[in-house]
């Protein structure tokens, strides 16, 4: 457990991790040490910007620190997380943790052994939409989750599914807390050599079903979800952050400010409407702050390194069978 300030670095400091430094500098009990990139041009106009010093080597930033943020192209997330883990520094590995599952299953073993953290970037998580949720009792029959976006060349080194239905494979797991019984996928690769469009069916042992599409040459960006379960439908826009809440109510005292007539086998029930007050907070920032506080000892991380490789295993199994189908 670490007391106070807790010496921090940051590699990789592009479109992502230069947020990562921005909050690094704001955040209580915490002390930037620097930055390491390979762009080194990159790395001094952060650090200019920041005013934060900048290192010529990995190792040398890593001796420096107590625990690090690891915001790289994923195919380097295990050889630098391995690193890190190795001289026993905590770390925060923005989505998916690794490639392959094997490379995280190392990384978890050898967090372990060490007694430091890892934790992950599933910055949805903190979206304010789903955070409205936990005011109420989810217990899921049926989810529906949209993720769509206009085509940009960023991020189409990997599949559409690692890269957005990532997102809301955690999501479905955070809100289905038992095992996968089947999964159905198929996708399609229509502008890059890589899958560019994919859609899942998954069946949870409790009967739950979910529904995921991902595409990333939509015309317009959507996130939305939509939640069935018994006398209650939620529906969320995690784009512009919005969360509607529909739920069969015994009388007009309940505690929603509006209730909606309907009829049922002669009995007349109400549908109580309600639309929840949001959180403002910045998600990257309150993970940032939960890695902090996790490292001290006085939270647990939101997104533990568990969760980023159950995420990245359902993931990459929805990859294959895609793979599979389209031969």
């Amino acid at each position: 457990m670490i007391d106070n300030q807790v010496r921090i670095g940051v590699i990789g400091v592009g479109h992502l991790g230069q947020h990562h430094v921005k909050h690094y500098k704001t955040l209580d009990n915490v002390e930037l040490i620097g930055v390491f990139d390979i762009d080194r041009e990159r790395s001094s106009k952060i650090s200019k910007k920041f005013d934060v010093k900048v290192f010529d080597d990995l190792n040398s930033i890593i001796e420096e620190v107590d625990a690090l943020s690891i915001v790289t192209n994923t195919e380097h997330h295990y050889e630098i997380a391995e690193k890190c883990l190795r001289t026993k520094k905590h770390v925060f590995i923005e989505k998916p943790i690794t490639a392959v599952v094997e490379e995280a299953d190392k990384l978890l073993s050898m967090a372990e052994q060490n007694r430091v953290l890892i934790q992950i970037g599933h910055i949805e998580r903190l979206n304010p939409a789903l955070l409205a949720l936990n005011q109420y009792k989810i217990k899921p029959k049926f989810i529906e989750i949209q993720r769509l976006a206009p085509y940009t060349s960023r991020g189409t080194d990997v599949p559409v599914v690692l890269d957005k239905m990532i997102h809301d494979i955690d999501i479905l797991l955070s809100l289905v807390k038992v095992p996968i019984q089947k999964i159905q996928a198929t996708g399609l690769s229509i502008l890059t050599d890589s899958i560019d469009i994919a859609h899942a069916r998954m069946r949870f042992e409790d009967g739950t079903v979910a529904s995921v599409m991902s595409s990333r040459i939509a015309r317009d960006e959507v996130r939305k979800i939509k939640i069935f379960q018994k006398d209650l439908y939620a529906t969320l826009d995690l784009l512009i952050g919005s969360t509607e809440i529909y739920e069969v109510v015994n009388d007009k005292t309940s505690k929603y400010k509006m209730t909606i007539p309907f009829d049922y086998k002669g009995n007349t029930k109400l549908i109580g409407y309600h639309k929840p007050d949001l959180s403002k907070g910045d998600p990257l920032r309150m993970e940032l702050e939960n890695f902090i506080l996790s490292i001290q000892g006085k939270q647990q991380p939101i997104v533990s390194g568990k969760d980023g490789k159950d995420a990245l295993e359902v993931a990459i199994k929805i990859q294959e069978m895609i793979i599979l189908d389209k031969h």
